[in-house]
Formats: C-alpha cells, structure tokens, sequence
C-alpha cells in the first residue's frame, strides 16, 4: 500500500468519514457514483470494487459487463454539503476489466492515454477553463425557465442571488481543493461565470465534473436551479466553456518565444494550426449536444468560424494578452466548448489535435483581425474561413471520417459517439416544435 492509500484510510477514520463515494463518468460525461463503507476501503484499492458495466452508457457490452472500479487516492475529497458528522468523501477512479487492463471505453483513461502520448513528446499539458451556467428559479411543470435576475456582465446587484450563490459555491470548491481565479456575472440574465485556477489536464478534468457536482448542490440548498445547458434562453447568450491551454517542457513554457510575434513559439504556432485544421472532426465532442449548435451559431461571442486572432474574441481561437514579463504565462484560448462537455474526452481531441500539429509541422495561417461575424459570406470565403459544423447531424457525419479522432477515442468510445449522436439527431429531428405550430399550423 502506498502513501496515499494509507493517508486516506487514516484520514478517513481520523475524520470521522461514514461513506466514501466512488465516482466516474460515462461516455458522455455523465457522473456516476458508488457508495462503500469504509470497511471496503482497503479492498477497493487493491482489487477494485466490481459493477455491471453494461447499465453505463457506451462502457461496456453485455456479453462483457463485469468492470472494475479502481480509486485514485490522489483525488480523495470530503464532501462539505455532506456534513461534518459521520462525513462523506468522495474519489474519481480508473476503470478496468477483470484482469486488470484499463477499460478502453473509460474517458478517464482515454485522457490519460493521450496525456502519455505528449509525455513521450515531452510535454505535459495545463489547462484553465471559464466555466458559464445559468441559475434559475425553481422550474415549473411547461413553463419557460425564469432567471434569477436580469443582470448582465460584470453587473452588481446588491443582496443579488448569484452573489451568495457564487460565494457559497466558491466556499465550497476551495475547501475540496479547487482554487478558483475569478467569478462574476455573465452577459444573460441569471448568467454566471467562474474562472479554475490552471493545473493538469487530468486534474482539471477531475475539478470540472466536481464543479458541476457542487454548483448543483448550492443550487439545491439555496432554492434556485443552476444549468449547464449550452442554449437555454433563445434570445439569451450561450454558456461556454473557453478553455486556455499551454504546453510545459519542465518548468518551461513551450508556447513562449522570447521576441516573437505575440510571444508565441514554433510549438504553439504549430498546435494551433492543429487546432484549425482538425476543428470540425472535434465538434461532435467539444460541442456533444443538439443545444450545442444553437450557442455555436447564435452570434456574440460564440465561434462559428475555423480561424485565430489575438484578442479577437470571434475568433475561434484568441491569444490573450499576457502581461510584460510574463512569458510563462503565454497561452492560447480554445472558444468552442460549451459547459456541457464531456471535459475527459474534450481535453483529449484537443490535445490530440494540437499535437498533430506539431507533428506534421502545419504552417499557421494569417491571423483574424476583423470581426468574423461582420463580414461577409464572400469576404470570409475569400480569407479562407471555413465554417464549422452548423449541426450535431453535420458535426457527427465530419467526425465519422476523421482518423484523429477515431485513434484518439479509440474504437469503443468512437462508434458509441456515433451511435448515441445519431440518435439524438433522429429524435429531435422527430420532433414537432412549438415553432412549427405557431408558423405552419393557422396558416397551413
């Protein structure tokens, strides 16, 4: 046993823990949890704790359903809406199959595969998201959701409810380990945003699913309703989740170049041309839902365009503007993924792409300077934006042909995508919206 394990068994006695809750996603990056006393504590980090992986989405098939739960000691946390009497913990685990192997259809292990393959390279990947979500009040039965205000961005409202909520919520998140760098009130009403402190793709990933955990739990306690829903207010802004990244050799920062333009090295240069190129076979993960494509194409600050721009927020990507002297700071900000990623899987494609980059050595084109969204269908043809998936069902059929992602997901975790994605698409293609009534059916 080693020191980590042995840290959680005795923090879990000295703690006075009752429950320790074992939590991994499905495929679509849906949180799964399993209990156990801390009796089985032991043995769960030596054999695994055992499950019918087949009643996960696309974990596993039934003539092979039984799967291992392994925790990761390093991510062991308290749960603080728990209590402090007879507490509940909580930690993230790695799937595998009775013999031992990592299960090829975990997206945790489908990170980890592809943090390996830029350790190799020599890099290791960091990454900070900003994460937008709405809050609303408590939803009623065939009513449209209702903000908890009408604020807008960086509004402040006295005795506002995203003000308590906020700082209830970002209470909680640091005592589980979360820094958090910034938050504050979005453009839509009821919009709110909170900033995570970079660290370790794995690590984020991890932080991200319990974020979520805990922005729906103060949601619970305060009375109000919190949504990661990429488009829930037609005439509102979207929820994003802009994602900056940067590539570490050592301590060094491998995006930063001393005298270039922007700051940026070769490296970086290159995994944003990456990025461009593989854009749209990545949409049917970074953006995973029909409600996807309503944000991605519903203008302000959402990208609908394969292009780059320093400070240029239409772009799909944007290069921040770091402070002079701060060269280990340089970074790129991936504008496309909404709130509602699977953030296991998004990290992969992204890296994946961007290391493709490097390794086809791809020559950055000409930055964006306008605002894409103002010019013209011709004018953006003629700069050689192309466009990305203006549909899960477009998204979904770019993606079936892309070898990048096929190799990144690996063959269990792509076909599952495919499947379920396509029919999402036919049911909500089904569908007769309320649109239709009001337009078609007086008229008609």
């Amino acid at each position: 046993m080693d020191k980590q394990q042995e840290y959680v068994l005795r923090s879990v006695e000295e703690r006075d823990i009752r429950f320790i809750r074992l939590w991994f996603t499905d495929v679509l990056g849906v949180l799964k949890s399993v209990a156990i006393a801390p009796a089985e504590l032991e043995n769960a980090f030596s054999e695994g704790i055992g499950f019918d992986g087949s009643a996960v989405e696309g974990l596993t098939r039934v003539y092979e359903a039984d799967m291992l739960a392994k925790p990761d000691p390093s991510t062991f946390q308290i749960l603080p809406w728990r209590g402090a009497s007879q507490g509940v913990a909580r930690m993230f685990c790695d799937i595998s199959t009775p013999d031992g192997e990592p299960a090829l259809s975990d997206p945790r292990q489908v990170l980890k595969r592809t943090l390996d393959k830029a350790s190799e390279l020599g890099f290791a990947f960091y990454t900070h998201p900003e994460i937008e979500f709405y809050l609303f009040e408590k939803p009623e039965p065939g009513q449209l959701p209702k903000p908890v205000d009408q604020a807008g961005y960086f509004d402040n409202v006295p005795r506002g409810t995203a003000h308590n909520f906020r700082r209830e919520a970002i209470t909680m998140l640091e005592s589980m380990g979360i820094s958090v760098e910034f938050s504050h009130h979005e453009a839509g009403p009821g919009q709110n945003e909170i900033d995570l402190r970079y660290a370790d793709a794995l690590t984020m990933a991890d932080n991200i699913m319990t974020f979520r955990t805990v922005i729906k739990e103060v949601a619970l306690e305060q009375g109000v309703f919190a949504s990661f829903m990429p488009k829930p207010l037609a005439n509102g802004p979207g929820s994003g989740m802009h994602t900056h990244m940067s590539l570490f050799e050592g301590d060094r920062n491998a995006f930063y170049e001393a005298g270039a333009d922007y700051g940026l090295s070769q490296v970086a240069r290159q995994f944003i041309a990456g990025l461009l190129k593989y854009a749209p076979e990545i949409s049917a993960i970074t953006n995973q839902y029909v409600n996807s494509y309503k944000r991605l194409w519903g203008g302000a600050e959402a990208p609908s365009y394969v292009c780059w721009g320093s400070n240029n927020r239409s772009a799909l990507v944007r290069i921040p503007v770091h402070k002079p002297g701060k060269g280990q700071s340089t970074r790129i900000e991936y504008r496309a993924l909404d709130s509602a990623v699977n953030p296991y899987l998004a990290f992969s494609v992204l890296l994946a792409a961007g290391l493709k980059g490097i390794e086809e050595g791809l020559v950055l084109p000409e930055g964006a300077e306008d605002d894409v969204w103002e010019l013209s269908a011709a004018e953006r043809k003629a700069m050689g934006y192309q466009a990305l998936p203006s549909s899960l069902a477009e998204a979904v059929a770019v993606m079936e042909r892309s070898e990048l992602v096929a190799e990144t997901l690996g063959e269990r975790v792509f076909n599952f995508v495919l499947r379920n994605k396509r029919a999402e698409w036919e049911a909500y293609r089904a569908q007769v919206t309320p649109f239709e009534l009001e337009q078609y059916l007086p008229v008609l």
